[in-house]
């Protein structure tokens, strides 16, 4: 049993140009790969999950479109599984719990977008199916969030997040402190 590095939906569609563009997202797509070589040099497997809405009339992670492509400053390796879903945990109703089985799974290192919807919502249901999780917060983000009269920040949002997945869910460690633990 061992490591698996999940990726999750860094897609066009939240990089410049894409309908829901991230703060700061070139810099954690460049943590993400980084944390990403340091897995491939380890031997640690890359997962790369994909968002694709179902609904053909969405206004974003349309089939069929550019946006919903991995961007290329994080592209899969030839041999690397690429998992599709269609909601924001990326265990229901897609593939990764049989793959991550498969593969003698059973700890699972986390980064990619939106902390608080896809990373969120995947690290928990992780966690209650059993696996060891950990996040490189550093190589997640998300955006400013409208909410009510108000706009908030997108660092505070992702701090409230890391805050509760780190109380219960999973160790909220930074790139190098992930690296590190896939270099034991």
């Amino acid at each position: 049993m061992g490591y698996g590095i999940l990726v999750i939906d860094l897609q066009n569609e939240y990089f410049p140009g894409g309908h829901l563009e991230l703060v700061n997202i070139q810099e954690v797509a460049a943590k993400a790969k980084r944390l990403m070589d340091a897995g491939r040099e380890a031997s640690v497997p890359v997962f790369h999950i994909r968002h694709i809405q179902p609904d053909p009339d969405s206004p974003i992670f349309q089939h069929g479109t550019q946006w919903i492509e991995i961007h290329e400053s994080v592209k899969p390796e030839e041999g690397e599984t690429v998992i599709t879903k269609h909601f924001p945990n990326s265990f229901r109703a897609s593939k990764l719990g049989e793959v991550l089985k498969e593969k003698g799974i059973d700890k699972v290192i986390v980064c990619g977008a939106m902390s608080d919807v896809c990373v969120d919502a995947t690290v928990r249901a992780a966690a209650d199916l059993g696996y060891e999780c950990v996040v490189a917060q550093d190589a997640c983000t998300t955006r400013n969030i409208p909410y009510q009269d108000k706009t908030i920040a997108a660092g505070d949002a992702h701090g409230v997040i890391m805050t509760a997945l780190g109380m219960f869910y999973a160790q909220v460690v930074d790139t190098d402190q992930a690296i590190s633990m896939i270099q034991e």
